[in-house]
């Protein structure tokens, strides 16, 4: 699968420039996670960064959402594994994650919500100024980012990251495109 060909549909099927910048947050993370793990960068990049393609369509029909993301995954020349993690981040289809790549997906999703809300409390609104410690402390205030889901995010265990590791990974992560993410 081709990031540009990925990235040029992206552009395309998303109006919300917030919910694109998500998506390249995702995709850092999962390639991070990746490299972490020694799996397929490319391969779990892909699967972060079109996530969410079909959230203009389904609009708020949360039993569409990642069906048609999954799809369009898979029309774009993506593999069985990298659609499978598209459909299972979505919890509403009650698929538990199993593969190492959908248990990560599933919580790479929500961090980039905690992270990007941890940069933009901060005066100059940028992730250099961000310290893994200080989005730990901000996860365990309930009110801050309360759309970030919790459970999801702390189910890093499940890959065997303590929680202040995977928030190190994915910030270290997210800063890495930060430029491309406005912070």
């Amino acid at each position: 699968m081709d990031r540009q060909l990925a990235l040029a549909e992206v552009e395309k099927r998303v109006d919300n420039k917030n919910l694109v910048k998500h998506m390249l947050a995702t995709e850092a993370v999962m390639k991070g996670l990746a490299g972490y793990f020694g799996e397929n960068q490319d391969e779990w990049a892909m699967a972060g960064l079109i996530h969410d393609i079909d959230l203009g369509e389904v609009k708020d029909d949360m039993s569409l959402h990642s069906k048609r993301s999954a799809e369009i995954a898979a029309s774009l020349g993506a593999g069985k594994a990298v659609c499978q993690a598209i459909l299972v981040h979505n919890s509403v289809h009650g698929i538990i994650p199993d593969s190492r790549m959908e248990k990560a997906l599933f919580c790479a999703d929500p961090i980039t919500g905690l992270i990007t809300a941890a940069a933009l409390v901060r005066p100059d609104k940028k992730l250099a100024c961000v310290e893994a410690k200080s989005v730990a402390k901000r996860f365990k205030e309930k009110s801050f980012a309360a759309g970030a889901n919790r459970e999801q995010i702390a189910s890093c265990s499940s890959l065997g990251l303590e929680l202040d590791e995977f928030i190190r990974l994915s910030l270290s992560a997210m800063q890495s495109v930060s430029s491309d993410l406005g912070l």
